[in-house]
């Protein structure tokens, strides 16, 4: 009987174990732009790659400056608003992309990176 009873208790932790590990595997699946081969993420591979990395996680230039991760961290730019206006105008060490892009390429790339880039998983 002490038998039985600690192989159904190793059975019922397993089964519970792999329905936990089950969850939270299809639950923290995070965005992986290499496997993105959407226009937007072409555009993001053509256009910002270079400086935020393949990943879109930042990276340190050549000549030393940091470009921020647009993935993690605090964010300098929240809003749609204030993310398009980065892309289309520029500044703080970035170079405008309104004469490159399109009106549409923009608003795409906006989108890409607020909910994309910066989209967080489920918990």
């Amino acid at each position: 009987m002490p038998g039985k009873v600690v192989a159904i208790i190793i059975i019922t932790a397993a089964l519970i174990f792999q329905f936990f590990a089950a969850c939270r595997s299809d639950r923290t699946t995070v965005y992986k732009l290499e496997d993105d081969k959407s226009y937007e993420a072409s555009l993001f591979r053509q256009h910002c790659s270079i400086c935020h990395g393949t990943d879109g996680n930042g990276k340190i230039l050549e000549d030393g400056t940091k470009v921020p991760s647009l993935r993690t961290g605090p964010f300098k730019f929240n809003s749609e608003a204030e993310i398009e206006y980065q892309i289309s105008e520029g500044g703080h060490g970035m170079t405008p992309f309104r004469t490159q892009l399109t009106e549409r390429e923009i608003r795409l790339l906006t989108d890409f990176v607020r909910n994309k880039l910066r989209a967080r998983p489920e918990r």
